[in-house]
């Protein structure tokens, strides 16, 4: 499953990437979310903590303390089935990127990522659940 999820997410990298710039910019977010969910799969706490930003950081402290906030607030995060990547819009100087993904039991859900880039580099600041639009569910 892992890695099918991450040929999917390379493909799609490789297919933004080659669209313009904006569409780089796209890629290079849903990389920065993908390898994270990659991460949660293989229970790498320290390297999913590493795709966060500062901020999120600086709340929760330590990749412990981080991964046990995704495994019981967001376990559609830490061990997702499909993952597809939906509208990325600009909103107060932060990027905000849909995410369709299906929990464990193959539940849909909507996730918002918001996005900062620091020293060049895509960080997570923040994930809300969404209410999935009725057309998905």
């Amino acid at each position: 499953m892992r890695n099918l999820i991450s040929a999917r997410a390379f493909s799609l990298v490789v297919a933004l990437a080659l669209a313009g710039p904006a569409a780089a910019q796209q890629a290079e977010i849903a990389e920065t979310i993908q390898r994270q969910m990659d991460a949660f799969l293989a229970e790498d706490e320290g390297a999913a903590f590493g795709f966060a930003s500062p901020g999120i950081q600086g709340l929760f402290g330590t990749p412990e303390n981080f991964g046990r906030m995704v495994r019981d607030g967001y376990p559609m995060v830490w061990s997702p089935g499909d993952v597809r990547f939906g509208k990325l819009a600009e909103r107060g100087g932060l990027w905000v990127q849909n995410v369709y993904v299906s929990d464990a039991a193959g539940a849909p859900h909507l996730l918002e990522y918001t996005m900062e880039q620091i020293d060049g580099r895509w960080c997570i600041a923040g994930v809300r659940i969404l209410e999935m639009p009725e057309a998905a569910v």
